[in-house]
């Protein structure tokens, strides 16, 4: 491409070069990703037509799960198909504007979703230390100030990324050394300094991400010391209970993204592909297996699901 002054007269679209080290990656991996993408979105649609249609269900948790797996739904419709279609059928070209929409997509529905667990541990807290006082505190219009919050946030706070990146000067390379338009592996292909970029993405993750884990682990840690001083019968596994299937999603959402962050800092003692393959991953499997562990672990949603099946045979 002849270089321009003009950035969308530069660089009309990208190519997304996947596994340039494995290939065979994608031929093992295509198989896999489509049953997580199919799991991910009838799991996450029964979920919510469940919650939608049982009046039991009514409740500001479950609405603050429906909102987890809207957020899901949208991240894999936004990453997995167009992976699969670039195994499938070779199709890597995306479009500059598409590229830059994909980028912002995946860094405020990320951040959105770790601040939907910020606030789901808040619920989980109040629900054990303080359960004489949660229908007054979480309500309806918690919840509905809550997504407001989660929404208006990290709407907010992500959209400088794709924009500073979307103003480079792009020089002429357009092949992305990725599966997805992520902010540093399309940046690095501008003739400019990205060292802006990178802080910027750096200190929006960590402030982002790093300040709802710290809530996520207060929360948790005032959660543990009450349920060690109850003394009842039964009292604790009770109240564990209630905080288990939370716990056990964060450490999905939580273990996938360190390990991606792990590799990409130790990435000169493993494949570069490694960091790609478990990006793509972080897309996909905590959206699969969430509603799953709820539906397992709740027994309120279990047996909303089974009227529903009841009432379609």
């Amino acid at each position: 491409m002849t270089p321009h002054r003009n950035v969308s007269t530069e660089v009309s679209d990208f190519l997304l070069n996947c596994f340039v080290r494995s290939p065979s990656w994608q031929l093992w991996l295509s198989l896999p990703l489509s049953l997580l993408l199919l799991l991910a979105m009838g799991a996450n649609a029964t979920l919510l037509v469940t919650i939608r249609l049982e009046e039991s269900l009514h409740q500001p948790m479950y609405y603050l799960l429906s909102l987890l797996s809207l957020l899901d739904m949208v991240l894999c419709l936004t990453v997995i198909p167009k992976v699969l279609a670039i195994f499938w059928f070779d199709l890597k070209a995306i479009s500059f504007f598409a590229c830059f929409l994909q980028m912002y997509i995946m860094n405020c529905f990320l951040a959105m979703e770790s601040c939907t667990f910020m606030v789901m541990a808040y619920d989980r807290y109040v629900a054990v230390c303080h359960p004489l006082r949660y229908p007054s505190i979480i309500t309806d219009q918690f919840v509905a100030k809550a997504a407001i919050f989660i929404l208006a946030r990290n709407a907010l706070l992500t959209v400088s990324v794709p924009i500073l990146s979307a103003r480079l000067h792009y020089c002429g390379r357009n092949v992305i050394e990725n599966c997805i338009c992520a902010n540093m592996s399309v940046s690095r292909l501008s003739c400019d300094d990205v060292t802006v970029n990178r802080l910027l993405q750096f200190a929006g993750g960590w402030t982002l991400l790093g300040s709802d884990l710290v809530l996520i682990f207060a929360s948790y840690t005032l959660i543990l010391r009450a349920v060690l001083r109850l003394k009842a019968e039964g009292a604790v596994a009770k109240a564990l209970s209630t905080c288990g299937s939370h716990f056990i999603l964060i450490l999905f959402f939580n273990t996938i993204l360190l390990v991606f962050v792990l590799t990409h800092v130790a990435k000169k003692k493993v494949s570069p592909d490694v960091p790609i393959l478990l990006n793509v991953l972080h897309h996909v499997i905590p959206a699969a297996l969430n509603p799953i562990v709820y539906g397992v672990r709740t027994q309120e949603i279990k047996q909303g699901i089974q009227r529903l099946l009841k009432k379609g045979w």
